[in-house]
């Protein structure tokens, strides 16, 4: 990429915030309250999703991180963010990451491609969430379509997403969770999913009131729960754009200032990704390039080394 068709930060509106009203701090059990809160949660984000900022990769990447992390926890799995980071970005090119990345390559696939609900890509993400396919699984589209098309808000149709999948098939709720992000977008029209609800699963929302464990789908007060889940995912997406903007800032300030070749290249790659590579290697950057490229770029503060190793280092922002 040439460093000159890198946008500059100037043009790079501000990241929106949740109104702290409308960030869920105690137990609300009105769901007229919860759907509010959501909706007002919904319209900042929607602000920041159509402004469609340079780095918006590399934060739905690193969104999608943290719903698989997310999941691994739901599978009893003991990878965390930097173990799929690792899984992810230092596998070799075209091998299998193994369980816990295929959770991570599910969340990815969600935030990189419009939101499309068929028989086909529910039966690949079930296979990259270890998920059993049956009719009832294969028959969900066609409800699905049936829900969206009602017209109810966005997280009320995510949440009877949640309870037709758990009817279905009860043993699949990682990907109801994943289905959930796929209807909102599909309600408000996003171009791409943000991975949002897998992350909140295990969050105060979904707290038991007056009892131990967690709501299940079929709970009473469990789509107020979804709406509180959603508004709280929401503030949490922005607090990241707000974590990755200033960087992306600097990044955009010091890529005209870079003479190195395939310095466009790496940058583009860290607006559009959780993590690079130290050892990135292109058709105009060696690794030693890459490695006195990305040192740099540290040191101006626009970037960060993300595992604190000496070796195997991973750059973002």
């Amino acid at each position: 990429m040439d460093l000159a068709m890198i946008p500059a930060s100037a043009a790079t509106p501000p990241v929106p915030v949740v109104s702290s009203w409308a960030v869920p701090r105690g137990p609300i059990t009105d769901p007229v309250e919860a759907a509010f809160i959501a909706g007002a949660a919904l319209t900042s984000l929607d602000n920041l999703v159509r402004s469609s900022p340079p780095w918006t990769g590399a934060w739905r990447a690193r969104l999608a991180l943290s719903c698989a992390a997310a999941a691994a926890r739901q599978t009893g799995r003991a990878e965390d963010e930097a173990a799929l980071r690792d899984a992810w970005v230092l596998r070799p090119a075209g091998s299998d990451p193994g369980p816990a990345g295929r959770l991570l390559t599910a969340w990815r696939r969600l935030a990189e491609r419009s939101a499309t609900i068929d028989a086909t890509v529910l039966q690949s993400t079930c296979g990259l969430l270890d998920l059993g396919w049956s009719p009832e699984l294969a028959a969900l589209p066609e409800e699905i379509d049936r829900l969206v098309g009602e017209g109810r808000p966005a997280p009320l149709v995510a949440g009877a997403v949640l309870r037709a999948i758990d009817t279905a098939a009860p043993s699949a709720g990682l990907l109801g969770w994943w289905l959930a992000d796929q209807v909102l977008a599909l309600r408000l029209r996003w171009p791409l999913p943000v991975p949002l609800l897998m992350a909140e699963a295990y969050g105060a929302a979904f707290r038991g009131t007056g009892r131990g464990g967690r709501l299940r789908p079929a709970d009473d007060g469990f789509e107020a729960a979804v709406c509180l889940g959603v508004a709280q995912g929401a503030a949490r997406a922005l607090r990241c754009a707000a974590e990755i903007a200033p960087g992306a800032a600097r990044l955009q300030a010091v890529a005209p200032k870079l003479r190195a070749k395939g310095a466009g290249e790496a940058i583009a790659r860290l607006l559009e990704d959780d993590a690079v590579p130290g050892t990135l290697a292109t058709a105009k950057l060696s690794r030693w390039g890459a490695r006195r490229l990305f040192e740099r770029l540290e040191a101006l503060g626009a970037v960060r080394e993300l595992t604190g190793r000496a070796s195997f280092k991973l750059y973002g922002l």
